[in-house]
């Protein structure tokens, strides 16, 4: 939409204001279609940063162990339970407890509130 606008002649502040962008990112695409084509100006390449510290498949695992009950002696599952019990299970490489708090905060998961947290209960 950003090109196809740009072409028809409106200005980057127009488009922008159009299309519910920056300014900046109108200059950014239209700079990037300029310098190196259409492809590169639709898709961008990938950022530098640091791979995600689990995978889909372990954050699953995670999140199951969280839903089942706490290990014996342990009223409740805390972040940094969480954490040392996952890498005790090899569920996970040693992760850091941010890692498990941000998971948790994803899933909107308070285990230390046990009504928060699904159990799988018997049928009567």
């Amino acid at each position: 939409m950003i090109l196809r606008q740009l072409d028809e002649g409106q200005t980057g502040a127009q488009v922008a204001r159009n299309v519910g962008v920056a300014r900046k990112t109108v200059r950014a695409i239209a700079r990037r279609y300029q310098a190196e084509g259409l492809e590169s100006a639709i898709h961008e390449k990938p950022r530098p940063g640091k791979a995600r510290a689990l995978d889909i498949g372990q954050n699953q695992r995670v999140i199951a162990m969280v839903c089942s009950p706490p290990p014996e002696g342990q009223a409740r599952w805390s972040v940094r339970l969480i954490a040392t019990e996952a890498v005790k299970r090899k569920l996970v490489p040693p992760v850091s407890r941010e890692t498990i708090r941000l998971l948790l905060q994803n899933h909107d998961l308070k285990p230390w509130r046990e009504k928060n947290v699904v159990r799988g209960g018997s049928e009567s």
